[in-house]
């Protein structure tokens, strides 16, 4: 089984795995309990339109995603904030917009091929040494920013209203969490894909909330199964030959449907 790290490219993609799966769970706890599940969805497609963007312009299609996955945060809170509209019914709106956009990219410029892929469900053989920086860096600095702002955040979770009547900047924490979340959904592309990171981000908070502990004792049972899925799933990807982000997100599904088993019992 260890074998397989006497290869380059699954050193990158064990250490850019962990690294997405403890800023995913962390960030997710956050996500979930705001009501904010869909927003992993959108920000991923809205990640594939700078992949596509990337790919035909002949950019890095990691650092056009993180950009253009940033503006659509900024434009969804800005509309959640600003206009009479349902938050579920602006995220389907940029969800498709996104996506369709995407998909007349690729097809202008031709870019349907291997490459685009691999960011749709994710490969552990496409992580490069750029991608492992870039993952590293802007992660380090999200998960940052998570922890110094997780009291803040957690009030603005649980009950806005309140939050902002204490003298908190809930307009600020709204668009600081959309941010880095976005941040993290487009880093993670390169090893989960685009179509499954939202999987990674909500499903290992969904299982942790089955056990009805405290806010820090969810965060670290999510942290746990994220971790176990990724690093479980990427040996599986790696030993049968198949994408990684599919490996993943069954690890993290069997890790929820044991937790509804163990807390019916």
């Amino acid at each position: 089984m260890l074998e397989m790290f006497d290869y380059e490219f699954m050193q990158r993609a064990f250490i850019a795995g962990i690294f997405i799966a403890t800023l995913a769970s962390i960030s997710g706890t956050f996500v979930v309990l705001k009501r904010y599940s869909l927003m992993s969805e959108t920000l991923a497609h809205s990640a594939l339109v700078g992949v596509a963007v990337g790919l035909v312009a002949g950019y890095n299609p990691l650092w056009v995603a993180v950009i253009v996955a940033v503006l659509s945060s900024w434009l969804i809170e800005y509309l959640r904030s600003s206009f009479s509209l349902y938050s579920d019914a602006i995220l389907s709106i940029i969800l498709s917009g996104s996506l369709a956009l995407a998909v007349i990219i690729v097809s202008l410029g031709g870019a349907f091929n291997n490459s685009l892929f691999s960011y749709l469900f994710g490969s552990i053989l496409s992580v490069s040494n750029e991608d492992v920086i870039t993952i590293i860096s802007f992660g380090s600095l999200s998960l940052a920013i998570l922890l110094l702002f997780s009291k803040e955040l957690y009030f603005l979770t649980y009950d806005e209203e309140v939050a902002k009547t204490s003298g908190i900047k809930v307009k600020m924490l709204n668009y600081l969490l959309v941010t880095v979340v976005a941040i993290i959904i487009a880093l993670s592309i390169r090893v989960v894909g685009s179509l499954l990171i939202g999987a990674l981000m909500v499903i290992p908070t969904a299982a942790a909330l089955q056990f009805r502990v405290g806010f820090r004792d969810t965060i670290l049972i999510s942290l746990f199964f994220a971790l176990f899925s990724v690093i479980f799933g990427m040996t599986l990807s790696f030993h049968f030959s198949l994408p990684s982000g599919a490996t993943i997100v069954m690890s993290v599904i069997s890790m929820f449907v044991l937790s509804l088993v163990l807390n019916k019992k």
